[in-house]
């Protein structure tokens, strides 16, 4: 009876928020069209944000100088110009903050100059050209488009791909800001192209009640590294088993188990989904935990050496949490 209710739940609700999610993708993709913004297809795995992190892209932003400021206003528009997606933009903003500091800079390493640090003497451009800011923003797209994949790569690492940088994960850093940013001055209402409320739209899970109940029904059983069960559990063994009594299987370990099944935004998760943390929250390589969302902001979890089993309220600004649910079987 309770599996039925749940998964009965489930299903009205899922059915209500896809009418409701509709509506706002066609607004925004209304809006998009208008503006002349060509829009990614739906990737969840790609980002665009840093997660659990909400206000960091606004506060970054806020802090912004008027200079800064109008260049970022010059590298969407030169986007928008040349009709490259607003992760072009996003990918230029972050390259732009991290080698200048959105600054028209005449100084740098060795030769470097202007708001990407070009080096003339490295077939950039003469020192008039890359102090050039419409110049140098189009040559930084120029490099972009030749980059095999840019469009579907992580924009930290295709900013890294064109710059060529000795210290590569430092543009991941203002991802949230950047996208803060195409979304407001460039006006783009939805700059990863998921739209608002897709993950709840996604198709129930209806195995999802069976492996709650499983989970559930397993509170009290001490935390093993390395435990499938019965007797005890680590992090994705109490997964893996769960979700076998369900019928549907799973990887073995948590980094793994991201990769099986539908990903959602993790503020929209449902009961039943998966939901990870990591070392760098933005780079699922990086995962070492996983719980199952139960719904009404609690999880059921196999946390570590000494605590049992249990369940716990989740916040969705808590450290190390990854911006995608997964929602196995589906």
């Amino acid at each position: 009876m309770r599996a039925g209710l749940l998964i009965g739940f489930v299903a009205a609700a899922t059915i209500t928020v896809l009418l409701a999610a509709g509506a706002v993708v066609v607004l925004d993709s209304q809006r998009n069209h208008a503006a002349g913004v060509t829009t990614l297809s739906c990737d969840a795995a790609l980002g665009p944000t840093q997660p659990g992190q909400p206000g960091t892209g606004a506060r970054d932003a806020a802090n912004l100088t008027g200079e800064q400021r109008e260049i970022v206003s010059l590298i969407i528009s030169i986007g928008k110009d040349r009709d490259l997606s607003p992760r072009a933009w996003q990918i230029a903003i972050q390259a732009g903050m991290t080698e200048s500091g959105l600054r028209n800079l005449d100084y740098g390493d060795r030769d470097s100059l202007g708001i990407f640090q070009m080096r003339p003497s490295m077939g950039w451009g003469t020192p008039a050209q890359v102090t050039n800011p419409p110049y140098q923003v189009n040559k930084f797209y120029d490099v972009l488009e030749q980059v095999p994949g840019w469009r579907t790569m992580r924009p930290g690492d295709a900013a890294q791909a064109v710059e060529r940088s000795t210290f590569p994960d430092r543009y991941h850093r203002w991802e949230a800001m950047a996208v803060h940013l195409v979304e407001n001055l460039g006006e783009v209402g939805d700059a990863t192209g998921c739209g608002t409320g897709m993950g709840s739209a996604l198709p129930p899970n209806t195995a999802a009640a069976e492996a709650i109940d499983f989970a559930l029904d397993e509170r009290g059983k001490p935390y093993v590294w390395g435990a499938t069960g019965p007797d005890s559990y680590d992090c994705s063994g109490l997964m893996l088993r769960a979700y076998e009594d369900a019928g549907i299987i799973l990887p073995r370990v948590s980094r793994d188990q991201y990769h099986a099944g539908a990903m959602l935004p993790v503020e929209q998760a449902q009961p039943g989904d998966l939901v990870f943390w990591a070392y760098d929250s933005s780079d699922p390589k990086t995962i070492h935990h996983v719980a199952m969302y139960l719904g009404d902001g609690r999880i059921v979890e196999a946390q570590q050496s000494g605590v049992p089993v249990h369940t716990r309220a989740i916040s969705w600004d808590e450290g190390g949490l990854v911006p995608q649910a997964v929602r196995p079987g589906v």
